[in-house]
């Protein structure tokens, strides 16, 4: 089997996982149906750009292989609504969001004179030449600056909700954010590789033309699946935001510049602290920093600034300190030698093993266990 053979069995092989994987995100029951359906749809616009390594051995319409190239310009697009489905519990799409097919609009556009409405051999001659044409460059110049406007983007609400969840929520979900930067990333490193694939089309290195295919198509399909098995086996810690709440630097000053005293502070943070200590609020795993406000009759912005202006630390972070505090408690005390580091991470609050060692680790410089035997 030649090179060009084996490229288009990997792409075959690529393009119907992803329709099955497409398929199967489509008809699963579950409740996250919009961020289902828009990865769905991602993965059958990436089917139908791999496709293209081996659509001339059925298909002959030219029409149809320049629509399968324009289509790369939705990938980023259902991407960047899927990160915002994801992380926002109260993302929804509306007629802005089409604004979104405005570049695969235009390069279509721009095909129009001389491929979709030319006929003959004066078609078959621009195909021919196609990437060589001022039309393909300027479609390329559209991908380009589409792909890394959507890249910024991601990482941008990936950095917001990152920074929000960490203000208001103690569980695990900070997995999702890491999980999505990963793929991301991914994303990158694979178009850097199509890139470099595009320069390669213009010399006489064909086979590494070939390569350069096999490798961007492959793993982009492995990236995809590795994401949707892990959203498969913890799907509780997909746990979406609120798009509503705000980081608490964007309203820190205005509270600051009320009447209140730095005596009326350290009091609140003094409460706040015995509070902790003496109710053990921390030992709700799903604790949120509204349900502590409400706990401890404080506003939740005043609670945040509390926590994150003058304590200084993450909602996050202060509140698994107490955990640790008080799993450390139960690993000192000799009768409860037999309790296991498991049984003890539930019931300090924590819900995942690798949050709890993550944690104890950074606030002992020790694992539980190392902490237990010394």
């Amino acid at each position: 089997m030649d090179k060009l053979s084996f490229l288009e069995v990997i792409a075959a092989i690529a393009a119907f996982v992803s329709l099955l994987l497409a398929v199967f995100l489509l008809t699963v029951k579950t409740e996250r149906r919009l961020e289902n359906r828009l990865f769905a749809a991602f993965l059958i616009v990436n089917a139908i750009d791999i496709s293209g390594l081996f659509m001339h051995l059925f298909v002959e319409s030219y029409n149809l292989k320049a629509f399968k190239i324009s289509a790369y310009l939705l990938v980023m697009p259902l991407f960047y609504l899927y990160v915002n489905a994801v992380c926002y519990s109260d993302f929804t799409l509306k007629r802005k969001h089409f604004l979104h097919l405005v570049p695969f609009i235009v390069a279509n556009l721009i095909l129009l004179p001389r491929l979709y409405l030319a006929e003959g051999a004066a078609k078959e001659e621009f195909f021919a030449t196609m990437w060589n044409s001022p039309e393909m460059f300027f479609y390329q110049a559209i991908g380009e600056l589409q792909y890394f406007f959507y890249i910024i983007a991601v990482f941008l609400i990936l950095k917001k909700y990152k920074e929000i969840y960490l203000e208001n929520y103690t569980n695990t979900n900070t997995l999702l954010y890491k999980w999505l930067s990963q793929l991301t990333l991914i994303f990158l490193v694979i178009h850097i590789c199509i890139i470099f694939k595009n320069i390669v089309r213009y010399t006489q290195h064909r086979d590494l033309f070939i390569w350069l295919n096999i490798v961007a198509g492959t793993v982009s399909l492995l990236a995809a699946c590795w994401f949707i098995l892990k959203a498969l086996n913890y799907p509780e810690l997909f746990r979406r935001i609120d798009s509503t709440l705000q980081p608490t630097k964007d309203f820190a000053e205005t509270l600051e510049t009320e009447n209140k005293t730095d005596d009326t502070k350290s009091l609140q943070i003094e409460q706040l602290k015995k509070f902790m200590v003496e109710k053990e609020p921390f030992l709700e795993p799903s604790l949120t920093i509204q349900e502590l406000a409400d706990q401890v009759n404080i506003p939740v912005r005043e609670l945040s600034v509390l926590i994150n202006q003058h304590i200084n630390q993450h909602f996050f972070d202060f509140v698994n300190e107490y955990r640790i505090k008080k799993a450390m408690t139960i690993l000192k005390d000799p009768a409860k030698k037999k309790y296991t580091v498991l049984e003890i991470l539930y019931e300090v609050g924590f819900n995942s093993k690798s949050s709890f060692h993550t944690s104890f680790k950074k606030y002992t410089n020790q694992t539980p266990t190392e902490f237990r035997n010394n």
